[in-house]
């Protein structure tokens, strides 16, 4: 623990900023989800499109991490990775995740919660192929979420790839591409003061495969 005395409990911060009613959000999540996405891209947040993205092993224990959302389209929100690295491995045992946007600077948060599944290796190559080279390179040669002897490991196998490569397109790895995650719910999170937040939930009816809008309590 820190020596510093800080009293955590101390920390508080009033929000009231907005306001999240039912009368105003769209009917359709995904429109509501673009709706904020685009205050936070217009209010020059630092990489608004980063989120947590919790996944879990098949007995059950959760890890997260932070990742960035590439694509959004009607199948669910897209995202790159090593498909050999944790999350990698734990979606593909347990395609069931959660993901979180935390937009501090408008007192929001969006949480989903999905089914992940792999992209087409046409879809991940076209992205990869978007990237830049060292970027490319960065993926080829990273053994994501395994141990490496040290950081000049790394550094070494980046500048002889470059090399390598100077002259060369590099191929997809088999190992690497994107999920697209399916949404079952989403909850729109509006800080409001004294602690009595909006938070608005759209829950996909399973035999309708309509969007049911409902309020849940701070």
């Amino acid at each position: 623990m820190s020596d510093n005395n800080l009293d955590l409990s101390s920390l508080r911060q009033n929000y009231k900023r907005s306001t999240l009613l039912e009368e105003n959000v769209q009917q359709n999540p995904y429109q509501q989800f673009d709706l904020w996405f685009n205050d936070a891209v217009n209010s020059k947040i630092v990489e608004p499109n980063a989120f947590s993205l919790a996944t879990s092993t098949t007995d059950g224990f959760p890890s997260v991490r932070i990742v960035l959302l590439k694509e959004v389209k009607k199948e669910g929100f897209v995202f790159y990775t090593n498909y050999n690295s944790k999350k990698g491995k734990e979606l593909l045992e347990n395609p069931k995740c959660s993901m979180v946007f935390f937009w501090s600077e408008l007192e929001r948060q969006v949480r989903i919660q999905g089914i992940a599944s792999k992209l087409s290796h046409q879809e991940s190559f076209t992205y990869f192929k978007s990237r830049p080279k060292e970027s490319q390179i960065g993926a080829v040669i990273s053994p994501q979420s395994e141990i490496i002897p040290s950081r000049e490991y790394l550094e070494s196998k980046f500048e002889e790839s470059q090399q390598k490569y100077k002259d060369i397109r590099l191929a997809l790895p088999d190992y690497w591409g994107g999920f697209v995650i399916r949404p079952i719910n989403f909850e729109f999170w509006q800080g409001r003061e004294s602690r009595l937040h909006d938070r608005i939930m759209y829950q996909l009816m399973p035999h309708t495969n309509e969007w049911q809008i409902i309020r849940l309590a701070p």
